[in-house]
């Protein structure tokens, strides 16, 4: 490609590693509907703030939303500050760019502490190439504040014995932002893992004063906050305060957390986890040294620790990549030549090849060629129909180049097979959500099912009922048409001269008591779970 230098100078760094990592994290962050089911739900509780009157406390679809709001808050901000420039959603979306940005710059100066500067871009180019992290950094997501205070916590823990002042600031902020962020599920994980970051530094005396006072300065900040809180809207933090002490796992659901977290991590942190297990093999001898217990000891810790406050899923399992990838760090720079060759090797096939299917696909989306690839893609989604779009063809096309171009354009080095596989990773993610985005769409937004239902009701700003309406769903519907839904009370009754209910067969379908008129039935094209029935009230 004219213009461009004939190869990267590796290890990227300055410029050349921000350009790389911010191409990951905008790949995919912008340009698309909210999608079921988290994303929708906290963009439409974060697009709530920006209603005139709003108070602190949050809300979905009409309905107290229990949550630590902090990320909400960040959205609202983010919303209010570029939605004259992009649509809404891209604009409260950017809150979990900017919380990714904050994490991998975390990663990146701990790796540089613990590891040294010509391994520190390894660090954040590892937790960007990890699978668990991909679709997570991209979507409204709050568990990415969590992320961004584990990192902090782990940059404050490798600066305690040099740099105490720093790392007391960088500890108050993790806790600041685990605890308004995520509440006493995020906050009680990280305070139960500063004593053993204090424990394994060289000089404890050194290490357990600077985390002590983070504590007392992150308890200030958060009491502010609660006291600012209760005057403001004292309604939902006694709701929310109250629902955080019911979080604890009990002792059989912590087991089964656990064993999920376990059999979720091979492929979730794929690769960061054979990386790390050959960095600690090759430095077996070392163990003692903070390099290595830190990461490990909090990568074992948070295995120990979330299952009791927080269930087995992909939203927290990525916590535990953050320490996963400063164990990975020097195993990546130290690879055998062999290994390292086929990594790349790999790397490069594997992501050239899915490249490929995804322009094949595309090509029978918009073109019907290959005609049976053209049938199943409308076999799975009925009714779509592809549009071709030149801005979208045309960022697809750069992005191929560029990979095309990187293939023979990265010089020898350590940092070869791991550069390869995240810009391959970010290449693939772009490509999907630039060549496939109108079926994903389509497939995912409530867009036209929500114009299609606000349509059957021109009172709609009056009381609708809702019966085993979703999370997802109900914050669709809020998002697409700012309609808000009123739950049935104890007895299965209402004033409300609506009522949607949700089911998955006819028998789930029919609304409580006498009275209601069905005037709309209704699902999402392709999907065969969901059935929404709309009544009015006949008889008032």
């Amino acid at each position: 490609m004219p213009g461009l230098p004939r190869t990267l100078k590796l290890p990227p760094s300055g410029w050349t590693l921000a350009a790389l990592l911010a191409f990951y994290i905008l790949a995919g962050l912008f340009g698309h509907d909210p999608w079921k089911t988290e994303d929708v739900i906290h963009l439409a509780v974060a697009r709530d703030f920006l209603d005139p009157g709003h108070g602190l406390g949050l809300s979905l679809a009409g309905q107290p939303f229990l949550a630590g709001p902090l990320y909400y808050w960040s959205a609202a901000l983010t919303g209010k500050l570029f939605g004259w420039l992009l649509p809404i959603h891209d604009a409260l979306r950017l809150a979990s760019g900017l919380w990714t940005a904050l994490t991998l710059t975390a990663v990146y100066y701990a790796g540089r502490e613990l590891y040294g500067q010509d391994s520190a871009a390894a660090s954040p180019l590892l937790l960007a190439g990890s699978f668990g992290l991909l679709v997570r950094a991209h979507e409204a997501q709050p568990m990415l504040l969590l992320l961004a205070a584990v990192s902090l916590l782990l940059l404050a823990g490798s600066l305690l014995t040099r740099k105490p002042g720093a790392a007391l600031l960088l500890a108050t902020a993790s806790l600041t932002v685990a605890g308004l962020g995520c509440g006493l599920a995020g906050l009680l994980p990280l305070l139960a893992l500063l004593l053993p970051v204090a424990l394994l530094q060289a000089h404890v005396r050194r290490g357990l004063p600077p985390l002590g006072l983070a504590v007392i300065g992150s308890g200030i900040l958060l009491l502010g906050c609660a006291l600012t809180l209760s005057r403001l809207a004292p309604l939902w933090l006694n709701a929310w305060l109250l629902r955080e002490w019911t979080l604890f796992a009990t002792p059989s659901r912590y087991l089964s957390d656990f064993y999920g977290l376990l059999e979720m991590l091979p492929w979730f942190s794929w690769p960061l986890l054979p990386l790390a297990g050959w960095s600690l093999w090759q430095q077996r001898r070392q163990w003692r040294t903070p390099a290595i217990l830190l990461p490990l000891t909090l990568l074992l810790a948070l295995l120990l620790l979330l299952p009791l406050t927080l269930s087995a899923k992909e939203t927290t399992a990525i916590l535990l990549l953050p320490p996963l990838a400063l164990l990975a760090t020097p195993g990546v720079l130290t690879l055998r030549r062999g290994a390292a060759n086929a990594f790349d090797w790999f790397s490069g096939m594997a992501f050239s090849v899915f490249a490929i299917l995804l322009w094949v696909g595309w090509s029978a989306m918009i073109f019907g060629w290959p005609e049976r690839l053209a049938r199943r893609a409308v076999e799975l989604e009925p009714g779509f129909q592809g549009r071709f779009d030149p801005f979208f063809f045309g960022l697809a096309l750069v992005v191929s180049l560029w990979w095309i171009w990187t293939l023979p354009g990265l010089p020898r080095s350590p940092y070869r097979c791991l550069t390869r596989w995240t810009a391959g990773l970010a290449t693939a993610w772009l490509l999907t959500v630039s060549l496939w985005l109108p079926w994903i769409d389509y497939g995912k937004s409530y867009r036209q099912l929500a114009s299609t239902l606000a349509a059957q009701m021109p009172d709609r700003k009056g009381c609708i009922a809702e019966l085993n309406l979703g999370d997802a769903q109900r914050a669709s519907f809020a998002y697409f048409e700012r309609l808000r839904f009123t739950p049935l009370d104890g007895n299965g009754h209402t004033h409300c001269r609506w009522l949607l209910v949700q089911g998955l067969s006819r028998t789930e379908l029919n609304p409580p008591g006498q009275g209601w008129q069905r005037v709309w039935e209704g699902n999402r094209p392709g999907d065969r779970k969901e059935r929404f029935r709309l009544y009015r009230r006949s008889v008032d």
